[in-house]
């Protein structure tokens, strides 16, 4: 690999350029060279249940949102957390979790939701404490008043209950019928009863108007989930039923490892992003969004007496928990060792590491990809389970992410906690001049330069790779030099005209903890072979 040297402060270009000679056919631009709308920042809205691993989710959310414009941080309820309206009312669903491993509760007034819960809040506040510190790093963070001013309640009575308009469910339907172009993604974290009023006040308003048609297929067409299932039955009682063409795009992600029980789970290359000594240097010990961050046995719980929630205990075996009454339903870890963030993968893909993952979620990025489950499973699984788009065993490996989505979390926890920019690592830069997307016939040969800097005068090491994932073409390309700034790239001679070619060319500084940034060539196969090849 070549080393390449601080060159510059500023923002250097990636140049892709095709040779032209007798020897090697030509390739033709597909796109212009004008920014893609796409590199604007998206519009995003969390909803989000008072789970223990949604507020770790937020945690990190907040720490990038130097990457969104962030319309709306709503308070959501599922199956598995819910406020009731209190007067008493009591509800009930069969074969939620109160009636599962061997329990018979219910009805109740409410369920595992603590009083004056306030997790959003408590996240902002934590922002709050470490702004000035991250603005010295990145002046796009959004103050804590605008935070402030677009948390909101949403359908937070019941369980799936979506009967009534909502200071929530009011700023989503706001949100939807704006006139403000690209998409709007919308976060499910817990249940969808929210996300499900705003579609239906839209409903009860407009159906059976002029403008009803249209403006339907104007919504389904601006609107994307990014749900983590359907913790509530709204998606498939109301959602699929009445609004089949608002696809709900998360589910399908094959999602990096960050859920519950992630460790047991884990690589050993990756094992040790998992445990307590990694955790306290760089998570829980960094400041104040560090130290809201949940981890096994740190003491906190969420409601009194709840049943399900033992994830503050340390100091007990799985069995000595059961003796105490709990239900134990993943096992315990080490204290101050990873608990959670079984939400993250719903946005991964949209934070700007620059893969292009917003534009197609065929590409793919940090985060995962798209693709259907194989025999046995419910859902996808996670990363390197080694099937193809498909849903086929054999299929190449997806690229392991994890530890450039960790070093880079803990980078930016560095920066919530330092007040100097010399004091924390940034990310190197690195880009394109030049199409990001070209049309090159089979036995092309293409030229890509390649240029990088760091903003903390750290070396930089540059690779290019195949992302063979998710290529259409189903074979390998060749290099000419993977570890340059400059290398070609043989179009293979058997690749048939429309498959894909995605070409990466990954950055990464040589601080302790390495960051990363990539770019994206996407060549697609031109139905005629280049000159210079045989056929």
């Amino acid at each position: 690999m070549q080393i390449i040297t601080h060159i510059s402060r500023q923002l250097r270009y990636l140049a892709l350029i095709v040779l032209a000679c007798p020897a090697i056919a030509i390739a033709q631009q597909l796109a212009s060279d004008e920014p893609s709308p796409l590199l604007e920042r998206p519009r995003i809205v969390v909803t989000t249940d008072p789970e223990l691993d949604d507020l770790n989710s937020l945690v990190r959310f907040l720490l990038y949102s130097t990457d969104f414009r962030i319309e709306g941080l709503i308070y959501a309820s599922s199956q598995f957390h819910w406020k009731g309206d209190g007067k008493g009312t009591l509800w009930f669903v069969e074969g939620r979790e109160y009636t599962r491993f061997g329990l018979k509760m219910g009805p109740m007034a409410s369920w595992r939701w603590p009083e004056g819960e306030g997790h959003i809040d408590q996240v902002v506040d934590a922002y709050e404490a470490s702004y000035q510190n991250l603005r010295v790093h990145d002046a796009r963070y959004p103050t804590p008043e605008y935070l402030r001013s677009i948390i909101r309640d949403g359908n937070i009575e019941f369980d799936g209950v979506f009967a009534k308009d909502t200071p929530g469910s009011e700023l989503i339907k706001s949100l939807m019928l704006d006139d403000v172009p690209g998409p709007l993604y919308i976060t499910a974290w817990g249940g969808q009863s929210t996300i499900a009023r705003a579609l239906k006040s839209i409903q009860d308003e407009f159906e059976g108007t002029p403008e009803w048609t249209s403006l339907k297929a104007k919504i389904s067409a601006k609107v994307i989930l990014l749900v983590s299932g359907d913790q509530d039955d709204t998606e498939a009682k109301y959602i699929r039923p009445m609004w089949p063409d608002l696809y709900p795009r998360g589910r399908l992600y094959a999602g990096m490892n960050l859920s519950y029980g992630a460790q047991t789970r884990a690589s050993a290359a990756n094992a040790a992003y998992y445990g307590a000594q990694w955790m306290a240097e760089h998570v829980s010990g960094k400041g104040a969004l560090g130290a809201v961050y949940r981890v096994w046995g740190d003491g906190k719980g969420l409601v009194a007496n709840d049943i399900f929630d033992y994830f503050g205990l340390a100091g007990y075996s799985d069995d000595e928990l059961k003796q105490k009454g709990y239900i134990v339903w993943t096992p315990v870890q080490p204290k101050g060792s990873w608990l959670g963030e079984g939400d993250t993968f719903t946005f991964l893909n949209a934070l700007d590491f620059g893969l292009r993952s917003l534009e197609d979620e065929n590409y793919g990025g940090v985060g995962g990809y798209r693709r259907m489950p194989i025999a046995g499973e419910s859902e996808p699984g996670f990363l390197g389970d080694g099937v193809n788009q498909n849903g086929e065993a054999g299929g190449p490996e997806y690229p392991d992410f994890f530890k450039v989505v960790q070093n880079d979390f803990a980078a930016r926890l560095t920066w919530a906690a330092v007040a100097k920019f010399e004091e924390a690592n940034h990310p190197p830069q690195v880009s394109l001049l030049g199409p990001r997307d070209i049309v090159a016939a089979p036995g092309a040969t293409v030229r890509l330069t390649a240029s990088a800097s760091d903003p903390d005068d750290d070396a930089v090491t540059m690779k290019w790779w195949q992302f063979e994932a998710v290529d259409s073409y189903p074979g390998k390309v060749s290099f000419a030099d993977t570890g340059s700034s400059s290398t070609l790239v043989q179009v293979p001679t058997d690749a048939e005209a429309g498959q894909t070619l995605h070409i990466v060319i990954e950055a990464s500084d040589d601080a302790p903890l390495p960051l990363t940034r990539y770019q994206r060539v996407i060549i697609t196969v031109a139905a005629t072979r280049g000159r210079g090849v045989a056929n």
